[in-house]
């Protein structure tokens, strides 16, 4: 298979030429060229006479989103327990946000979480955890004390101890025996919320993802964000969507069901084997009551009828008020009161399986949310990080000679670094000859007072070329412009120190 990335970019000549000779040869060594066309599908036929596009069997198809690609990532990455890996609300937000809203490259995603996975198991002690469970359950017996201390101090551990009785929790604090087989049961359930969260969350995301104005997203990725961040049955967005889903028509509601059962069916879950046979239960009741509602259609078309003989404006007044407190007095008809069953059944499912990560116990072992971290890696600031090379040039260069107080200018540094602590001290408008001089006065003070006054002269125009090099490349970097007011000056364009 070879590959033309911008097929618009190649010699059309030598294109043609490629063709022609690999399909003299098309038995020998079979090829499928893939063209990648920016434009139209008709540039084919522009680029290649019809005596080479005739040795093609062209065949178009489009290539996914981007978006598309990442929302497979996800569901192949994250929304599986096949790696015990995870990301926290924080982290993967950053990643999104980055993918979203800067370059939509899935292979910077992929390479963001792999700097996630190389922190974690960096700054993280007991991410040799982080495994599949049976070989974490063989780790756990070989934990050395200390490791079992790094257990005590985690914040989730903690709070799970404080919920037990008194004598547990000194035997927790105290026992690394008792400790091991307590992990060793907490990452079993651990393992379990997993296996049960993905597929009530695929559950909840086939009823919200079409629903109006799409309340809790139109992707997966936005719902799983949204259940890691907080409890989503408390949010306002849920709400809505329960509300919404209390309106559905039967057929998409049946079909919904339908698609529910399939994700429990295909669940690793033992614990769906009850939910299974209540949603097929709920699609056994829909079926019964298709007769009962054309009985009611029949019902409500005779009414219509009635309405329709009244011409008289008292008696249409008198029926449209009767109708009003009919509705109002009207019980919910089977239909609605299963629809509400079978809404109210999923929000229990989600407030019994949707709990977010960070509510679970030693939930720090397999996740990773430390955005802070994250951002400084891959979100770049590099107005702050010029002005600390420019300022400060021993940060990056690590040499004992560049080490110089705050204020000072040492006469070591690059001319860069000298002309711009410099500028720093100057108004809106730089005087260039005040500049120089100033740059020749930090300069000299390296060669003391035993200077050869004979080569005074060179030494100027050697200071007068660095200082014009530095000035240069200080204003490519955007700091200065050349002033109209003064020829002779030039304008600050940076205030403060970055």
């Amino acid at each position: 298979v070879v590959i033309f990335k911008d097929m618009e970019s190649f010699t059309t000549k030598v294109l043609q030429d490629f063709i022609v000779i690999s399909s003299q040869h098309i038995h020998e060594f079979p090829l499928v060229l893939v063209f990648g066309i920016a434009t139209s599908p008709m540039i084919i036929h522009s680029l290649l006479p019809y005596s080479v596009s005739s040795l093609l069997c062209i065949e178009l198809f489009q290539s996914l989103s981007c978006k598309e690609h990442l929302s497979t990532i996800i569901d192949k990455l994250l929304l599986t327990t096949q790696f015990p890996f995870k990301l926290g609300e924080k982290a993967l937000q950053v990643l999104i946000n980055i993918f979203l809203y800067h370059d939509f490259s899935v292979q910077n995603f992929i390479k963001g979480f792999q700097l996630c996975m190389v922190e974690h198991f960096y700054s993280e002690p007991l991410s040799v955890l982080c495994c599949q469970l049976e070989e974490a359950k063989k780790r756990i017996n070989s934990l050395s004390h200390d490791q079992c201390e790094n257990i005590r101090k985690l914040p989730s551990f903690r709070r799970y101890v404080e919920c037990q009785v008194s004598e547990k929790q000194i035997a927790l604090l105290t026992e690394d025996s008792v400790l091991k087989e307590i992990v060793q049961k907490l990452l079993e359930d651990l393992d379990a919320y997993h296996e049960n969260y993905i597929s009530v969350l695929r559950c909840l995301h086939v009823f919200t993802s079409s629903l109006p104005k799409f309340p809790l997203g139109k992707q997966i990725r936005e719902l799983h964000c949204a259940c890691l961040e907080n409890q989503v049955w408390e949010t306002e967005e849920y709400e809505s969507s329960l509300q919404l889903a209390r309106m559905l028509n039967k057929s998409d509601l049946v079909t919904m069901l339908q698609q529910c059962v399939e994700i429990f069916v295909s669940s690793s879950g033992n614990e769906f084997d009850k939910t299974v046979e209540k949603l097929k239960e709920f699609l056994t009741q829909f079926q019964k009551l298709e007769a009962e509602a054309f009985q009611e259609q029949d019902v409500s078309v005779s009414s219509q009828k009635e309405l329709q003989k009244k011409t008289d404006l008292y008696h249409l007044q008198k029926t449209l008020l009767e109708l009003k407190e009919s509705r109002r007095s009207k019980k919910l008809t089977k239909f609605e009161m299963l629809r509400f069953e079978v809404v109210d059944y999923i929000d229990s499912l989600v407030r019994r399986y949707l709990v977010p990560a960070e509510h679970k116990t030693l939930h720090e072992i397999v996740y990773f949310n430390t955005a802070s971290v994250l951002r400084g890696h891959l979100n770049a600031a590099p107005r702050i990080a010029l002005h600390t090379a420019l300022n400060n040039p021993y940060c990056y260069l690590k040499n004992q000679a560049l080490k110089c107080d705050g204020g000072s200018i040492s006469n070591k540094a690059p001319d860069i670094c000298i002309v711009y602590k410099l500028h720093l001290e100057c108004g809106r408008l730089i005087n260039l000859v005040d500049w120089l001089e100033a740059f020749s006065t930090v300069v000299m003070s390296v060669e003391g007072p035993n200077a050869d006054a004979a080569s005074s002269d060179q030494v100027d125009d050697v200071i007068h070329a660095r200082f014009i090099r530095a000035v240069s490349e200080l204003e490519l970097l955007g700091f200065i412009k050349p002033s109209k007011q003064k020829t002779d000056h030039v304008a600050r364009l940076t205030w403060g120190g970055c």
